[in-house]
């Protein structure tokens, strides 16, 4: 269900996939929703006909949100623990808990960003250039 070729002039196109993706929009027409749940995407976007199967984040956005969450969590565990010196058990009833809804609400805008990015760069998937590669041996084997 792809629109006709003249997309960037029918669609204002994002210049800014990080802000696009925050916001859970869609990359082409940013009129659209990412999303059909809090982490699922939408098979495509219902303003533009983008489809999204050309997304895949992958474990990107676990990373991400694990790496921004680990400091500040390790931190307020620090903090937390010379303050009030608890049990060891009060930190898994507060620091765990505190530590693991940071990491899945940063999920969400880190998932939008990372399809959008990929939309915007053109990201596909990898693949051996065998006509290169050809060409690099007889080039060697030449010299």
């Amino acid at each position: 269900m792809e629109p006709e070729n003249d997309v960037a002039a029918e669609y204002q196109l994002t210049t800014n996939p990080a802000l696009t993706g925050f916001l859970g929009r869609c990359p082409r027409c940013q009129r659209g929703h990412l999303f059909s749940g809090y982490l699922k995407l939408a098979r495509g976007c219902e303003v533009c006909g983008l489809d999204y199967s050309f997304a895949d984040p992958a474990d990107g956005p676990a990373f991400f949100a694990m790496s921004i969450v680990a400091v500040p969590a390790l931190a307020f565990a620090l903090w937390f623990q010379f303050t009030f010196e608890p049990a060891i058990w009060t930190h898994l009833i507060v620091t765990v808990p505190v530590t693991v809804i940071a990491c899945i609400l940063l999920l969400r805008p880190l998932k939008g960003w990372l399809v959008c990015s990929q939309f915007f760069h053109k990201a596909e998937e990898g693949s051996i250039d065998r006509a290169w590669h050809a060409s690099e041996k007889e080039r060697k084997a030449r010299f």
